[in-house]
Formats: C-alpha cells, structure tokens, sequence
C-alpha cells in the first residue's frame, strides 16, 4: 500500500478500483498552407460542432447542478463567439496562410498565459476555461477523439492530471465514485463542481497519475486529502466504516438545517454565508444559511469590459434581497485592487498592491464608481435587509467619508420620489491591524464590524498568504490574532454593536469553540459549512468556550493554540 497527499477538494470518502484519464495529446507544428479558405472551413467547423457540444453540457449541467455551475458554460460558448479570439485566429491564416491549429493555438495561448500571470484568482480562472475550450476547438480540427467521461459503466475513481469543466460535467455520480488530481486547488472549477455532484474529491497530489495504474483499488479520503494506493482488506474495512460514519453525520447535519444555531447551554449566534453572485443565495438556503455575511460585490464588475450600470446592479441586490426573504444581507462595497484588478480601469502597476490603491481607497478617490453602486443597493434596500459594509477601512475618516457620501446618495434618491429603506445598518471590515486596535473608537460610530481575518492575519504577520515560502505565517490560531479579535468583540459589545467574521477562520472547526468563547455574534462562511459549524456549535456550551478562550490568550505560539483546542475536544468525547 503507498499513500498519496493532495488538498481535499470536496468532502467524502470514495473505495473503488482506479479509471485512469490519460492526457490527451494534441501536436501542433505550424505549417504552411496553399488554401487558407479550406483552413477558414476546418475553423468554422470545428467552432460549429464545439458549440453544439458546450451546448449540450450546459443543458446537462442546469438539469444536474443547477443555474450557477451551468455559467460556466455560457462563458464557454461565449469564448467560442468572441470576436477578439476567432477574429486575430482567422487573420492569421489569411495573412500568414498557415494551418488552423497553429494559428488557434497560437492566439489562445497568448490569453492564456495573460490570464495565468494575473494576480486575480478569478482571471486565472479564465485561463482555465480558455484551455478547455481551445482544447475542444482543436481536437475536432484535428479530428482526434477525446475520452468520453459519460460513458462510464462501472464504479471507479477517477485519476488524471487535471478535470476542466466540460469533463466534470460528464462524470455520472452513479459510477464515478470520486477523482484525484495532480493539479488544482479548493477554488478550481473541478473542485467547486466535485462538490455541487457531492463526489468526493482530492486535487493538487502533484504525481497521482504517475503513481496510479488502471484497475489499482484506490481509497479516496476526500476528508484528509489523501489517496491509499492498493490497501489492505484492513484498511478497506476500517475505511468503510469512515465512510459510514461520514454518511451518518451528514443525516445529522440535515436535521439542523431548519433550526437556529444554538450552543449546548443556550447563547445563540447566527450562522452566514460568503457569496459571490445572486445564484449563490440557492445554495445558503438549502444548507440553512440564516444570512448571508458577505456579499462580495466586485464579482459584478469582472469578466467584462465595462463598469456594470446602476440597473445591472440594483438588478443584482434586489434579486439577492428578494430570495433571502427577510433575512439579513451585508454587502461589501466594491473590493478591488490587490489580487483582483479589472483591465478596463486601468490601475496603476505597484510594487505592493495588497497594500496599495485598492477597496475604500479606490472608491473615495473615484467617486462616480462608488456613487453609482451605493445608489444601486439604496435603491435595492426596500426589498429586503440590508446591510452596507466598506472594506479596508483604516482610519475613522475613511469611514465618515463614505457614510457621508452614502448619505448624499440618500437624500438625492429621495428627492426623486424613489423609495430608500431607513433600516440600512453601515459597517465596516476589520481587517487593517490599526482598525482593530481602535476598534473602541470606531464602535461609536458604526452599526457593526465584520472581521476579515484572511487580511488580518497576513498584515498582521507580515507575510503574504500567496507566497509559498512565507505561507507558514498565516496563523489564523496564533495568540496574537486572537487578542485582535478579542479587541473587536469587547469594543463592540460595549457600545451595544455586533461583531461578525467573514474569513475563512469563521468556518473553521478548530476556531470556532474559541470564536464561540470570544463573543463572536456571526460566523460567515461557505454555504456547505454551515451545518458541520452548526452541529459542532450545538454541543460545545459557551460558558466553556469562554473559560478556553481565556486559556487560549495565554499561550505563546499557534501550536500551543492549536494543542488546547484538540486536548479540549479530546476530554468532550
């Protein structure tokens, strides 16, 4: 038996013997061509039948996973169709009369590597997509045939380099039991389609497919990130009695869905969802979200070429609003700049961007954007709860500017007729250190704080959460990030405010019974980890929580942390 480590991609625990997708190769050698009208012909023909087949997978997607992991689709055909890609194609094998791969392959790569060495994680999710659909084009120009995932028969784990979207689409979860790649990350799109399937899934092993052969019997730990390579008959069985154990928790989990998050002795908090568009909201339903705690807003402004109209937003917000029915939303302001730029602002180039012309700083210096996007959700704020938070505030007069101007909008809105709730809570995101340790004084003036502990952690550690080599930094149990977040709670608290957390830490197993005993009022996090949080929450007793947050403040170093917590949950069992 050998063991691999990957990233667990999507929860589960798969035992099946081992479906080997070999890389299909695709040579292009340029050539020079005497017809370029027969190459035209081959292109047009082979966008023609990619088009039918992207088709044919959105309508398979929406009827299997719904509207949103569907898009991804749409931005297939859109690609097929975009005149800046098959338009530059297309010159180059009139003018350079060369064959069609070469000049496809050519054009795209081009994009592709634009997008891979962007600092957004969204773009580089394009490139992506690019590669998908460039694949397809070119393997029916060609004429080569690739795999076809659909027509499975029998229960495997899958094994390959990487799944694109079109191939995740194709995998029936009746036979594909799970799939592991050698590539990848928690935010890639086979990741976040492994887990709308609900198939689990292990990514980024780096040497999964060098290590595997067809019909080894693998066990996919989608849980832990690991793969077991041909075990024994004792594994097998001590591994299907995780995988029952994992089935009989979810049952327990869904029990919850409809109930209020409540501790073992009674304090109640409220359990949120991040989102990143309107189709989100479906998902923090069905997982019993009891609001969303984050609305990221700059999802609306990428992958186009223009900033979104007021309509498109208000549009956006009210469709958000209306399906919460009620429950609290908090939209964060435009978040640009950092990692997630748009080509058609034209930001400046920094040495540090993290740190640079980004978020609040942006809108307050460019104020017709910001303008526009608080007139939409004023505009969208009859429709349901709303709650209005501005990222990357540093200083108090940031957050008075922005009040400032959000009322301005206000009252012109008003004089138009146009209706404006008046039940608008305005908070901010602490996630710059000096917010945190002012947080008493920012308390008498906003609703609400939400802390963004992905930021906060790395400022405060002076470490880039991006650079690998720096990476063993981001602390998020380090006792240094805990007092911050003690800082916050008792600054608001004392002024009668609520405090939320919108980082990844919200979600977490390990921070959660400290956050617990902190005070925290909201956690937000994924929709799919609200009732695992939920259920961990309704057996710890807050009482407790707090005596082992105290405890917590004491140690000197993240492990020790990390060590209270698990001798804590040791003695609980």
């Amino acid at each position: 038996m050998s063991k691999v480590q990957g990233i667990a991609a999507a929860a589960g625990i798969a035992v099946a013997k081992a479906f080997r997708m070999e890389e299909v190769h695709l040579t292009v050698e340029k050539r020079t061509v005497e017809q370029p009208e027969a190459e035209l012909a081959k292109l047009d023909q082979a966008l023609g039948k990619s088009r039918i087949e992207v088709q044919l997978l959105k309508e398979r997607t929406l009827q299997q996973m719904g509207e949103k992991k569907a898009e991804i689709f749409e931005s297939h055909l859109l690609i097929l169709q975009d005149p800046e890609l098959i338009g530059p194609v297309r010159d180059k094998i009139s003018s350079e009369r060369v064959n069609a791969d070469f000049a496809l392959k050519e054009v795209a790569d081009m994009f592709i590597s634009m997008f891979e060495n962007n600092k957004s994680a969204y773009l580089r999710e394009r490139a992506a997509d690019m590669r998908d659909v460039t694949k397809r084009v070119l393997a029916h120009i060609q004429g080569v045939k690739i795999t076809d995932l659909s027509a499975i028969q029998e229960e495997v784990v899958l094994v390959a380099i990487d799944l694109t979207p079109s191939e995740t689409a194709q995998l029936d979860r009746n036979y594909v039991k799970g799939f592991a790649t050698n590539i990848g990350g928690r935010t890639s799109h086979s990741a976040i389609m492994a887990r709308s399937l609900e198939i689990p899934a292990v990514v980024g092993t780096k040497n999964i497919l060098d290590e595997v052969k067809d019909g080894d019997l693998l066990i996919l730990d989608g849980l832990e990130g690991v793969v077991l390579i041909n075990p024994n008959a004792e594994t097998v069985a001590a591994y299907r009695e995780k995988q029952q154990r994992y089935e009989e928790q979810k049952v327990e989990w869904a029990k919850l869905k409809d109930k209020p998050t409540v501790s073992a002795d009674g304090h109640h908090v409220e359990l949120a969802a991040n989102i990143g568009t309107p189709n989100d909201v479906t998902g923090v339903l069905d997982n019993g979200g009891e609001a969303v705690g984050l609305y990221r807003t700059e999802f609306l402004y990428m992958g186009r070429d223009k900033l979104p109209s007021e309509k498109d937003q208000f549009n956006a917000y009210r469709t958000v609003l209306e399906k919460m029915e009620g429950k609290p939303v908090v939209v964060r302001t435009l978040d640009i700049g950092g990692d997630k730029e748009l080509s058609y602002l034209k930001l400046p180039k920094e040495m540090n961007p993290f740190l640079g012309y980004r978020a609040v700083r942006l809108c307050l210096d460019q104020q017709d954007i910001f303008r526009t996007q608080l007139r939409a959700l004023l505009r969208a704020s009859v429709y349901g709860n709303l709650r209005i938070m501005f990222p990357m505030i540093a200083t108090l007069d940031e957050f008075r500017q922005s009040k400032a101007i959000l009322l301005e909008e206000k009252e012109k809105l008003k004089q138009e007729d146009i209706p404006v709730s008046d039940e608008i809570q305005l908070g901010i995101m602490v996630e710059i250190p000096s917010t945190a340790v002012l947080a008493d004084q920012f308390a008498k003036e906003v609703d609400f704080f939400s802390i963004g502990t992905n930021d906060l952690i790395q400022y405060t550690m002076a470490a880039d959460r991006m650079n690998e080599r720096v990476s063993y930094l981001y602390q998020p149990y380090n006792p240094a990030i805990i007092r911050l977040v003690k800082i916050v709670i008792d600054a608001a608290h004392k002024e009668g405010r609520w405090v939320g957390m919108c980082g990844e830490m919200a979600g977490d197993s390990t921070a959660i019974p400290i956050l617990l005993g902190l005070g925290l009022d909201e956690f937000s996090m994924s929709a799919t980890s609200i009732l695992p949080a939920r259920t961990q929450i309704s057996k710890l007793s807050q009482a407790d929580m707090q005596k082992l947050a105290e405890q917590a403040l004491q140690k000197s170093t993240a492990e020790e942390v990390v060590q209270l917590v698990e001798q804590f949950a040791g003695t609980q069992q």
